[in-house]
C-alpha cells in the first residue's frame, strides 16, 4: 500500500525515526549508567513499546489502568502507574497484581498512603517527590514524606521516590536544561537519603521526563529515568532543542479540499479532531500554530502552518503572511503535518500507518484510547 492510497486524516509513522529517536535515548542513559522505564502513554501501542523496553516484561511506566491493563495482556508485568493513585482505583490495582502484574502506584499525601496501606495487600508504593513546583509530589525534606513512609510500612511495600521535571518544558536554552536535570535529580536522590537515614528501603529512585532525560550529564543516586514523547518527538520538543524537526516521526496525512484566496487560507480535511488544540509551542520563539505543513513526503513547506482548526476542517496559512501560491496546491494535494505534542495528536487515532523511508505503507499497528 502507498500513501496515496490511504483514506486521510491518517496517522503516519516513520519508523526510521521512531528507531534512531530510541537507540539515541538508550545509548545516553547507558553512558550514564541508569535504565529506561519508557512511559508508554505516548504510544498506547505494544509494537511502539517493545521498541523501548529492555524485555518483554517491561519494565514500562503508564499513566491510566487502561494502560497498565492493555500491556499486562501482552504479557508486560514491570509497571508503574505514575499518577497518584485514588483510593477508588485500588481495587482494579489489587486486581492486576492478583493475575500476576507487579503494578507499582505512586502517593504524596498521608491519606492517599493509608487508603493503600489499609488494603493490607502489600501494594508496592512510590513516594513523589515535587523537584520544581510545577505538578504533584511533596518537597524532599518536607515532613511528610517520613510520616507517609511510616504509614506504609502497616500493609504496603514502600519501593522508593520518583519525580517528574514538568519545569523542563519551561526552559529555554542547553544550560537551563542540564541545570533542571540536576535539579531534577537532587530534590528526588535527597528525599531517598532522608527515607535511608530513617531507616526505610529504598531502592527505586526515578526520575523522568523527555527533555531532562536528553540533558543529564550524570545521574549519581538515580536508578531510572522514565520518558516517553521521546519516540516520536514533536514540535515542542524541537523548540526546546532536544532534536530537529527531521527527528518527528509521527505526522498526520490531509487532503486539500478548499481555497479561500479572500482569505488566504488553504482549507483541509485536518481539523483539530485529527491535530488536537494543542498550542505547546505558543510561547517558543518559533509559534507552530497548531501544527508545521510538510509535502507528502514529509518534507517541511517554510512557514506553512496550521493556524486554526475546526472540528473536521484544518485552515492553513503563511505564518509571515506571505501570499500563498494556489496553483502549487491544487484541491486533492496531499500534505502532512507535524504535532504540537505527539501525545495530544496520537490520541486521535486508532492506529498507526508505518512507513520507513518511502511512500509506501509496510504495516498497520493499533493502539488504543480511554482510561
Amino acid at each position: 500500500m502507498q500513501l496515496a492510497d490511504l483514506a486521510t486524516p491518517s496517522l503516519i509513522l516513520d519508523l526510521q525515526r521512531m528507531e534512531t529517536n530510541v537507540s539515541r535515548l538508550r545509548s545516553h542513559l547507558d553512558s550514564l549508567g541508569v535504565g529506561l522505564r519508557a512511559h508508554v502513554k505516548t504510544c498506547k501501542s505494544i509494537e511502539v513499546a517493545r521498541t523501548m523496553m529492555a524485555s518483554p516484561r517491561g519494565p514500562i511506566t503508564v499513566s491510566t489502568l487502561r494502560e497498565a491493563e492493555e500491556f499486562f495482556a501482552q504479557g508486560v508485568t514491570d509497571i508503574l502507574y505514575a499518577v497518584g493513585i485514588a483510593p477508588g482505583k485500588l481495587g482494579a490495582v489489587q486486581s492486576l497484581r492478583a493475575r500476576g502484574c507487579d503494578l507499582m502506584v505512586v502517593v504524596d499525601h498521608p491519606e492517599a498512603a493509608r487508603a493503600v496501606a489499609q488494603c493490607r495487600a502489600g501494594i508496592p508504593v512510590l513516594i513523589e517527590i515535587d523537584c520544581d513546583g510545577q505538578r504533584a509530589g511533596i518537597k524532599p525534606h518536607d515532613s511528610a514524606l517520613l510520616r507517609i513512609a511510616e504509614t506504609l510500612a502497616h500493609g504496603a511495600d514502600l519501593r522508593g521516590v520518583m519525580t517528574h521535571a514538568g519545569g523542563s518544558y519551561l526552559c529555554r536554552n542547553p544550560n537551563e536544561m542540564r541545570s533542571m536535570a540536576e535539579q531534577e535529580r537532587r530534590a528526588v536522590t535527597d528525599a531517598a537519603a532522608s527515607l535511608r537515614a530513617a531507616g526505610f528501603p529504598t531502592p527505586i529512585v526515578s526520575v523522568g521526563s523527555t527533555p531532562t532525560a536528553h540533558f543529564a550529564t550524570q545521574l549519581g543516586g538515580v536508578t531510572e529515568v522514565r520518558a516517553g514523547v521521546f519516540v516520536f518527538m514533536d514540535l515542542v520538543m524541537v523548540g526546546l532543542g532536544v532534536c530537529g524537526l527531521e527527528d518527528v516521526a509521527i505526522s498526520v496525512l490531509t487532503t486539500v479540499i478548499g481555497h479561500r484566496q479572500d482569505r488566504g487560507w488553504i482549507l483541509t480535511d485536518g481539523g483539530w479532531m485529527a491535530l488536537s488544540r494543542d498550542r505547546g509551542t505558543a510561547h517558543h520563539e518559533i509559534d507552530q500554530g497548531l501544527g508545521l505543513v510538510c509535502d507528502e513526503s514529509g518534507r517541511p513547506l517554510p512557514n506553512l502552518i496550521v493556524s486554526d482548526a475546526n472540528q473536521e476542517h484544518g485552515i492553513l496559512l503563511h505564518r509571515d503572511g506571505t501570499p500563498i501560491d494556489y496553483g502549487a496546491f491544487p484541491i486533492g494535494t496531499r500534505l502532512r503535518v507535524l504535532p504540537n505534542h505527539a501525545c495530544a495528536t496520537a490520541a486521535q487515532h486508532g492506529r498507526y500507518h508505518c512507513v520507513r523511508n518511502s511512500a509506501s505503507v509496510v504495516g498497520t499497528w493499533p493502539r488504543f484510547g480511554g482510561w
